[in-house]
């Protein structure tokens, strides 16, 4: 089974056992009910920002709706195996990203680091960004393509080998800067 049709079953399991109501869960994540809903239906996976902000008013990390085990020793992840791909990309007709996750420590409990490798998809043409923000810090390696990061009101481009980290806190979108794509490592701090 896909990870990302284990999210939003994950997410409601934990909101029920925590006795928390969609109501509430909606008032504490400042997401809107319906949003809440269909992403624990699994119809819609969540961007990254609705996904730090549900674990945030779960009290838990981002990570758990993706964590498959809980070893506590070191994990190591081979290239073969990064076949669980979650996609973070967004059904808003504002956005069109769409970015390949694989998750390089799943395994790993009681972690406060998300490492990833991701495949960024080709840019696409006239292409309008939608900007989102959440707590915590940001690592990006360009390992192959171009990229380009749109924080605030400032837009850098990496290329092979460049490297950005910033506070997420601050708006933000990461996009392929042309039409060939990108791959990357990157490694998410969110704060609990």
């Amino acid at each position: 089974m896909k990870t990302d049709k284990l999210v939003g079953s994950r997410i409601k399991t934990m909101r029920e056992a925590k006795s928390i109501s969609l109501d509430e869960l909606s008032q504490r994540s400042g997401l809107d009910r319906l949003q809440i809903e269909s992403i624990e239906e699994n119809r819609d996976f969540p961007s990254l920002s609705p996904l730090i902000k549900i674990a945030r008013a779960l009290g838990v990390r981002p990570g758990t709706f993706l964590d498959d085990s809980d070893n506590i020793g070191p994990v190591v992840s081979r290239r073969e195996n990064y076949r669980k791909s979650v996609s973070f990309s967004t059904t808003q007709a504002s956005s069109h990203t769409h970015m390949d996750y694989f998750s390089l420590a799943s395994d790993k409990s009681d972690r406060h680091l998300e490492p990833f490798f991701i495949t960024v998809a080709p840019r696409r043409e006239a292409e309008e960004f939608q900007l989102s923000s959440h707590e915590g810090e940001e690592f990006l390696f360009c390992l192959e393509g171009s990229l380009e990061i749109i924080y605030g009101t400032s837009t850098y481009r990496l290329d092979e080998g460049d490297s950005i980290y910033y506070d997420s806190i601050v708006a933000h979108h990461v996009h392929a800067a042309d039409e060939k794509g990108a791959k990357i490592l990157a490694a998410v701090y969110t704060p609990i």
